[in-house]
């Protein structure tokens, strides 16, 4: 019996000793006990030494973090498949252009003349030179337009009857239920089954506001948030959420910063000009860019309906919250928000935000697209929105024939 413990003694010292030889000569390695975090689903990220890790505000300086332990290489390499701008794999946006379509016009020149009140800024009136030979202009002035080809309506319904010889009837419903009118031959909306697709990508639809990007980040304050349109769901969720978080509501909607004016008072960088009383969206890129968050949520979650909400937030330089559209993917760059839906609880996703917020390698990396040229389908979403409408316009109008298209 003796013998048999003695044994077993010098059997467990010898292993013991083994293992200690084999940890020191590193065949065996072990996790640190913290590690940066890994966003969940798509948006997985690289995995990165925890002493990256802490608070920070200085922008670039979790860039140059995010090159030293990633890289464009490497993210690069992650999101090969990501199509290249200038085609398009998904069915959420239409395709524009090819030498079919070229042979198809029947105008070299087409004339569009804008009908009554419109979303659409004045700046678009123009005279463009667009693909095939194709001539384009777009003008509010029917001085300008004395024999148009279409007519272009929005908040004011078409004439009931096209006779042979009438410019075509346009119509355009960029609000969620996507709306005809029953009277256009030709029907815009964000949706890539319609006529012809605008996207909310565009630079027309926030034009004349301060671009000016703070290159510091609140690091006490996470989340901005927006929204005067007091929607009981939209205000519900975004309480749920912002309820956990350090946040700043400028809007009438929860707001926490005495009024909606507070940003200009918070961010008198973001003044455009101290002469003129300044309009509430005038600011709008200018203080979102001094958070690390900006919470995005659509007034209708339906399918492709990705609004300026989202495409604010992507150019000002945060990181979105988006809850919307299911499928967002197919507009985005690939890596760039943070998909609220893909998270089991308010909880959880609250968390994943606080601890994304103190590491700035894995906050970083939300922004890499931008900087290493991967945009997946988000070029595409960029050329079919309002900033080149009036050329695919014309070319659907020169395809039906302008006037002289039949009933």
């Amino acid at each position: 019996m003796l013998f048999k413990s003695v044994n077993t003694y010098t059997v467990g010292l010898m292993l013991f000793f083994a293992f200690l030889i084999l940890s020191f000569c590193g065949f065996l390695q072990f996790p640190p006990a913290t590690t940066s975090i890994t966003p969940p689903l798509q948006d997985s990220g690289f995995s990165v030494a925890s002493n990256t890790s802490g608070p920070f505000s200085d922008l670039s300086s979790a860039f140059r973090k995010w090159d030293a332990h990633v890289g464009c290489a490497r993210f690069r390499d992650k999101y090969k498949d990501s199509l290249p701008s200038g085609s398009n794999g998904s069915s959420s946006l239409q395709e524009f252009g090819g030498d079919s379509t070229c042979r198809q016009l029947k105008m070299g020149h087409v004339t569009v003349l804008v009908k009554g009140w419109t979303w659409i800024p004045d700046n678009l009136d123009n005279l463009y030179s667009c693909r095939c030979g194709l001539s384009c202009l777009w003008t509010k002035s029917p001085v300008l337009a004395d024999k148009p080809d279409a007519l272009f309506f929005e908040t004011t319904t078409p004439p009931l009857r096209r006779r042979n010889g009438d410019p075509l009837r346009v119509y355009m419903d960029l609000e969620a239920g996507r709306k005809r009118s029953g009277f256009e031959d030709i029907f815009i909306s964000y949706h890539a089954e319609d006529d012809v697709q605008s996207t909310y990508a565009g630079a027309l639809f926030h034009n004349g506001r301060n671009y000016y990007v703070s290159p510091w980040k609140n690091n006490d304050t996470l989340v901005y948030w927006s929204s005067s349109r007091c929607l009981t769901k939209r205000n519900q969720l975004a309480k749920s959420l912002l309820s956990l978080l350090p946040h700043h509501s400028f809007g009438k909607c929860l707001n926490n910063v005495g009024g909606l004016d507070m940003a200009l008072y918070l961010y008198p960088a973001c003044a455009n000009d101290a002469s003129v009383k300044p309009k509430w969206w005038d600011h709008l890129h200018c203080a979102m860019s001094h958070y690390k968050f900006v919470l995005a949520i659509e007034n209708t979650m339906t399918e492709s309906y990705v609004t300026e909400k989202l495409f604010y937030a992507l150019d000002s330089g945060a990181v979105p919250i988006y809850f919307g559209a299911p499928n967002v993917w197919d507009f985005i760059p690939p890596h760039s928000i943070i998909d609220g839906t893909k998270f089991g609880s308010m909880e959880e996703l609250a968390s994943y935000v606080k601890r994304l917020a103190n590491d700035p390698v894995a906050y970083a990396e939300y922004h890499a697209w931008r900087r290493c040229g991967v945009l997946g389908n988000y070029g595409k979403t960029r050329a079919t929105s309002l900033d080149t409408l009036p050329c695919r316009l014309c070319e659907a109008v020169s395809i039906r024939g302008g006037r002289d298209a039949r009933g």
